[in-house]
């Protein structure tokens, strides 16, 4: 800690975390493009930001605004100045038409324990578990409207991240926002060519689709995500497009699955993300718009798992799926199902046909003599117990599965940065 003089007024400088939620929406900002002008900001007023770290919660919240991300900056500087500057740029930038958006600001110079974090990542949080939290760190915070931004700044000021990976946003600027955006598209193949799998989820190349590139109106023109802040900047160097406004290179904990439970079936909650190991019960089925079911069971009950139509050539492993594979599915439970993120064939069964025999006197297949009476001859009356089993060879192999990067969700780990542990 150390005293500085502005002008006449001492004041003083502290170790400090804000954090910041619910500030975007889905016709436009970003709470990542308010976090990086914020730094901005504070670095003007001669704060020191030694970290930005980009936080990505429970995935399957349902009042999110996009992808529920909060920020959190760690920062040296005057609490109470950095407060107020948090709270003006929130007022200057947050869409407060969108009855979704519900910003919130946290300053506290006392780290709260990672529990709340842990549990805004896998489970549900409410404002006043926030709240108490906050107040017994004596933290300066701030909601707007319904205050919903106040769970998610209070989780990544929380934040741990054992694991943790890289992405380099590039924001677009102001006088662009909602146009049109222009980025060239071979220089991201050659990117992800390039530096795969230091860097994922740039493109997809099995489907030939752009992933880092959004479509809504926010501020955000491309994002390279990787396993470093070089190998992110490696990247981003090889991209060709528009002139950007600001860059900013964020600390996350993408792409590691923070947000999974170990589930039992027959116990699993609804808006809760789980691995579950079981064997296949139900074989899958192509439904209405190309969506595969299939169900799995253990010694607890029957899940049914669902590969959408987005997840593309993903569907084709899953189609070859037999009954009494057993399986380990990873996905988020929605609505009675586990919506695939990826799978892990631990074993294959015997794929059989089973046929009526052929006679040995007469080379012709046997016809059923009765269900339980086994197989006769119709030429020579000759009889059979025992049926023709044929083995047929199967392709697919014990392994893990994932679903393209045009599916993959934020926190979602990908097979390029190792195979799970479970």
């Amino acid at each position: 800690m150390q005293i500085q003089m502005d002008g006449a007024c001492p004041y003083i400088n502290i170790d400090m975390l804000i954090g910041i939620d619910d500030t975007d929406s889905p016709q436009g900002m970003c709470t990542t493009y308010l976090g990086a002008v914020l730094a901005r900001r504070l670095i003007r007023e001669h704060m020191q930001v030694r970290e930005a770290r980009l936080v990505r919660l429970n995935p399957n919240v349902t009042w999110k605004t996009r992808g529920n991300a909060a920020i959190m900056l760690d920062v040296e500087g005057d609490a109470g100045r950095a407060f107020a500057i948090a709270c003006d740029l929130v007022e200057e930038l947050a869409d407060f038409s969108c009855e979704k958006t519900n910003p919130g600001v946290v300053v506290t110079e006392q780290k709260p324990g990672p529990s709340f974090y842990h549990k805004a990542v896998k489970d549900f949080c409410t404002i006043d578990e926030a709240v108490a939290i906050l107040e017994k760190e004596g933290a300066r915070y701030r909601g707007w409207k319904k205050c919903r931004g106040l769970i998610g700044a209070t989780a990544a000021v929380a934040s741990e991240l054992p694991d943790r990976t890289s992405e380099i946003l590039v924001y677009r600027e102001p006088a662009r926002f909602g146009t049109p955006r222009s980025v060239d598209r071979q220089s991201l193949f050659d990117a992800e060519a390039a530096t795969f799998p230091h860097t994922w989820d740039t493109v997809d190349t099995t489907n030939d689709v752009i992933v880092c590139v959004p479509h809504t109106p926010d501020p955000v023109l491309f994002g390279i995500r990787g396993r470093s802040p070089q190998w992110v900047m490696a990247a981003r160097q090889m991209v060709c497009s528009e002139k950007p406004g600001l860059e900013q290179i964020w600390v996350t904990n993408q792409g590691t699955d923070a947000h999974l439970l170990n589930g039992t079936i027959g116990a699993l909650r609804e808006g809760l993300s789980y691995w579950v190991r079981g064997t296949i019960a139900d074989p899958p089925q192509t439904g209405t718009g190309g969506h595969v079911s299939f169900t799995v069971t253990d010694a607890a009950g029957t899940v049914r798992c669902m590969a959408y139509e987005p997840t593309k050539n993903f569907r084709q492993i899953v189609r070859q799926l037999i009954h009494g594979d057993d399986v380990i599915a990873v996905g988020s439970f929605k609505k009675g199902s586990i919506n695939l993120e990826k799978i892990r064939v631990v074993s294959l069964a015997n794929a059989e046909i089973i046929r009526p025999p052929f006679c040995t006197k007469c080379s012709k297949r046997m016809t059923s003599d009765g269900k339980g009476k086994g197989w006769k001859c119709k030429k020579c009356g000759a009889r059979a117990d025992v049926p023709d089993v044929q083995e047929i060879p199967r392709t697919l192999e014990p392994g893990w599965y994932e679903v393209p990067p045009t599916a993959r969700r934020h926190l979602a780990r990908p097979l390029c940065r190792g195979t799970p542990d479970f």
